[in-house]
């Protein structure tokens, strides 16, 4: 019986793949959202080296000076990993979840390079680095930390933006949970600034709208 639900799982799955990708809009932005998308992965690097190197503002942040700072890394990667996880299911199960979140997380990118630009702030006092092997990848190399990427949270962004990309209830508990944590846990390690943190619910929520309008097909 397991077998025979999994089986009219998949077929409703390869429906679902193969009418979207019967439309020509879907193709067309999602062959465009794909390109841009591993572009801007191949750019980062550079970026990334250019705003550490330059001077910012140091903020004097009422919550960080009262809480201690904490290597959290590793609840924080699996959280972030496990929900990544989570959101590679649903958009392989679902065309429209998949395309919303690329076009969605390309504007994310973009608006976080401009934020990053428009707000050069220096690293929190106390910053612990918060390593992750793949991610480091693009941030210049595996033993690279990049600690002026503040403006606004990019960790607290991606997973608030799974959030409002997942259609099923028990995937938007889990990662509206998981968007909170992530906020808390880089405060803990002092990663980010308070101000980081809450800007990165605002933003992506703008964000998500725009990505979500252009996804249509």
């Amino acid at each position: 019986m397991q077998d025979d639900e999994t089986i009219r799982s998949n077929r409703l799955v390869a429906v679902k793949w193969r009418g979207a990708w019967a439309r020509r809009r879907f193709r067309v932005k999602t062959i465009t959202a794909s390109i841009v998308f591993f572009a801007i992965l191949l750019l980062l690097p550079s970026f990334f080296g250019m705003i550490e190197k330059r001077d910012g503002a140091l903020l004097n942040d009422w919550v960080l000076n009262r809480l201690p700072a904490i290597d959290v890394s590793i609840p924080t990667f699996l959280i972030i990993w496990s929900m990544s996880l989570l959101l590679i299911v649903r958009a392989a199960q679902d065309p429209s979840i998949f395309l919303v979140f690329m076009c969605s997380v390309i504007l994310s990118f973009f608006s976080r390079m401009i934020s990053i630009m428009l707000c050069p702030l220096d690293p929190p006092v106390g910053l612990i680095p918060l390593r992750d092997p793949f991610t480091s990848l693009f941030y210049g190399g595996i033993h690279s930390f990049i600690t002026k990427d503040l403006f606004y949270s990019g960790h607290t962004s991606i997973q608030f933006l799974m959030f409002l990309s997942l259609k099923k209830k028990r995937d938007k508990t889990l990662t509206l949970c998981a968007s909170i944590a992530v906020g808390i846990l880089v405060l803990v390690q002092h990663v980010h600034y308070t101000i980081d943190v809450v800007a990165a619910f605002v933003f992506t929520y703008l964000v998500y709208r725009w990505g979500r309008r252009i996804a249509r097909y």
